[in-house]
């Protein structure tokens, strides 16, 4: 409680003092620029992210509907290969070949969507550091 009152008082005794001189113009001015320049950047961010959902969801709406296709497509009563030999692994793998197949193009498809939003993120980030540096030199 007294360190809160000591603080209290050290706070309260300090008194600014604002002149208008163009030094303190000039540095708020800076200042503000530099807080403008951070809310622009936020608001690109935000923007990115915003862009990159839906980009996103549109590339999985077409590849699902890719997915859809392929499995409707393929037949399900004949049997996409079959093995001369009668191993209880081969039988369940060709029982269950239409679900792997499905699964694996899923995985497929997410890893080069995950690749492509990456890339995209990494150009978008080295010309923000172009532009970056050039007003900055």
């Amino acid at each position: 409680m007294t360190k809160d009152k000591a603080l209290e008082e050290l706070f309260l005794s300090q008194t600014p003092q604002f002149d208008d001189s163009a030094a303190f113009m000039a540095k708020l001015t800076k200042r503000l620029e530099a807080v403008e320049y951070i809310r622009q950047h936020q608001e690109s961010v935000i923007r990115r992210y915003k862009m990159a959902t839906v980009a996103a969801f549109v590339v999985g709406l077409i590849s699902g509907a890719v997915m859809i296709a392929f499995v409707l497509s393929m037949p399900a009563d004949i049997p996409s290969f079959t093995f001369e030999v009668h191993s209880d692994i081969l039988l369940w793998l060709a029982a269950n070949f239409r679900f792997i197949t499905t699964a694996v193009l899923g995985l497929l498809m997410s890893f080069a969507l995950a690749s492509i939003i990456g890339n995209v993120q990494d150009i978008m980030m080295m010309r923000e550091k172009q532009i970056n540096h050039i007003f900055c030199n």
